[in-house]
């Protein structure tokens, strides 16, 4: 499976399937979540929500609305409180790996989660989702793209693709 690192926006990815760094109740707030639901439309957050509440460490996945991509997969890094750890962190990329393997998608974009709202370490989060990445025996899957924002998040994912 060919795992990269790409800075920018993960709502113009061309990719069957791009990850939402969700809650457990599947709102789609701030962050990474906002952004999809402005470029993709209210319908992706109506069709998250009336699958939560989810397990945290879960993943549920929607239609795109407008975006490029096909689905989007809604992983569960952290609950009401939102807080999240290095456990969450590794089996919401898990699980997010599975679902869109799943869907039978051959592309995969996922943003750093529980770098924003969470507040978790860059760093630590690049190791552990490139790990989980790695760790993973796809089906379909043949591509995961790290979408990342900023140089220090893209130095980070690309120091753990090196490592």
């Amino acid at each position: 499976m060919q795992l990269e690192v790409v800075e920018g926006d993960i709502t113009r990815l061309e990719v069957d399937a791009i990850a939402n760094a969700a809650n457990d109740h599947l709102w789609m707030g701030a962050g990474v979540a906002g952004a999809i639901k402005r470029a993709g439309g209210e319908e992706i957050e109506r069709e998250a929500v009336a699958k939560g509440p989810i397990p945290v460490g879960e993943a549920v996945a929607t239609g795109a609305g407008s975006l490029p991509a096909r689905w989007v997969v809604h992983g569960a890094v952290m609950g009401q409180d939102l807080r999240t750890n290095a456990d969450l962190v590794r089996r919401t990329t898990a699980s997010c790996l599975r679902v869109a393997d799943e869907l039978g998608a051959s592309s995969l974009a996922l943003a750093a989660f529980g770098t924003g709202v969470g507040g978790f370490p860059l760093e630590e989060c690049a190791r552990l989702m490139v790990d989980e990445a790695r760790r993973f025996e796809p089906v379909s899957l043949r591509r995961v793209v790290f979408a990342v924002f900023g140089d220090e998040a893209r130095r980070a994912f690309e120091a753990a693709l090196s490592g």
